[in-house]
């Protein structure tokens, strides 16, 4: 789409731009609650203003853009009369319901200023970890950008519960990144870089560039956003910077009213170089994304199997069951010692099970039917730790 001109261009006339950032066809970009909220909680339509015109920019230029927006429990909060986010889940859900009409409404008149459509995706982990749910999720996003929209996510805060929550949409960005096998992250806050303590306080230098876990070592990441609208931090963005560069995408860190020279490949904020590989992008979601149901033990015989030789878990392998699953749930395979070393989408309820274990498919196949002759977890759905 001639953007690798474009950045020598710019190069020429501004000074060195980083290649991986001006080169990136297909772009994530997150924005926190505290970025697009005023103290009281609602929006701000001047910074949601400034970060639309900057991916407008961008999506007229040709390159595709995905918007990972916090922001609705947030801009629910001065509508319902609330003075500050709220505890309780319910009541978070319900700011969530109001706001969320808000902030896609608000997006979608100004994203029409450039004349762009927006199609609002709210996900819980299910529908990224459930096979059918995982290629639907993928193949909606898919087509908003091949229509040329742009598609905005969130968690789906009005029914999410404690058990199929992504946590903070830092982590949902760079799942979402690995999902649509996206080219460039963007993490945007009110921070300007990652630095290596208390920007406010002596001593502390921003961190540029990160290549591994060897430049973070000694960093004080800190907690959460100054704001008290969010549920992140430098804690959070650093994390979704693992599983973003784990997958072979660069990250850019950076403070929401920089968006524009970030994105223009300047040398501002912290870049997060990324790995050398890419893992299969459903495995990958299913290894950051999940929470485990429960708990299978291995027999030291099945540990080889499925980490030495990749192979199926099958239900004479298993010694011992724990938690309330039903089929389709992820859970944990652990060795004799009780450590983890794989996770996978099981294949039955955590009540057939006991009846099962150290039994071979064909003997089960032949006293229960059939539709016993299966693995426990399929080794497709099956992810090492």
């Amino acid at each position: 789409m001639g953007t690798r001109r474009g950045a020598a261009d710019r190069s020429a006339q501004n000074g060195p731009v980083r290649e991986a950032v001006t080169s990136a066809r297909r772009i994530v970009v997150k924005i926190g609650s505290s970025s697009l909220t005023t103290p009281a909680g609602g929006l701000d339509d001047t910074r949601v203003d400034a970060l639309v015109d900057s991916l407008g920019a961008l999506a007229a230029a040709g390159r595709e853009v995905v918007l990972v927006s916090s922001g609705a429990i947030a801009a629910g909060l001065a509508p319902l009369g609330l003075p500050r986010r709220p505890r309780d889940l319910a009541t978070q859900q319900a700011a969530a319901s109001v706001g969320q009409g808000l902030l896609i409404g608000r997006y979608a008149a100004a994203f029409a200023r450039h004349r762009l459509t927006v199609g609002q995706v709210l996900l819980t982990v299910d529908d990224v970890t459930r096979r059918a749910h995982y290629r639907n999720a993928y193949r909606t996003l898919r087509k908003l950008l091949d229509l040329r929209a742009v598609p905005i996510v969130n968690e789906n805060d009005t029914v999410a519960t404690e058990e199929i929550r992504f946590g903070d949409n830092d982590r949902l960005a760079a799942l979402v990144a690995a999902l649509v096998d996206a080219d460039l992250l963007v993490l945007l806050s009110d921070v300007d870089a990652l630095w290596t303590g208390d920007p406010t306080r002596a001593g502390s230098t921003r961190i540029t560039e990160v290549h591994g876990e060897g430049d973070l070592a000694g960093v004080d990441i800190g907690g959460a956003g100054r704001a008290g609208v969010g549920t992140g931090g430098m804690v959070t963005k650093v994390e979704a910077a693992r599983i973003a560069t784990g997958f072979g995408i660069p990250v850019v860190l950076t403070a929401a009213p920089l968006a524009a020279p970030a994105l223009a490949g300047e040398p501002v904020g912290t870049f997060f170089h990324p790995s050398s590989r890419r893992p299969a992008a459903r495995l990958f979601w299913l290894a950051h994304a999940t929470a485990p149901r429960g708990r299978l033990h291995l027999d030291p015989g099945a540990v080889q199997a499925v980490v030495g030789r990749r192979k199926s878990l099958l239900p004479a392998g298993i010694t011992a069951v724990d938690g309330a699953f039903t089929a389709g749930d992820p859970v944990d395979l652990v060795d004799t010692e009780g450590a983890p070393v794989a996770r996978g989408l099981v294949n039955y309820d955590a009540v057939e099970l006991p009846g099962l274990l150290g039994r071979s498919t064909t003997e089960l196949a032949a006293a229960l039917g059939p539709a016993y002759e299966r693995e426990v977890v399929h080794r497709d759905d099956l992810v090492l730790l």
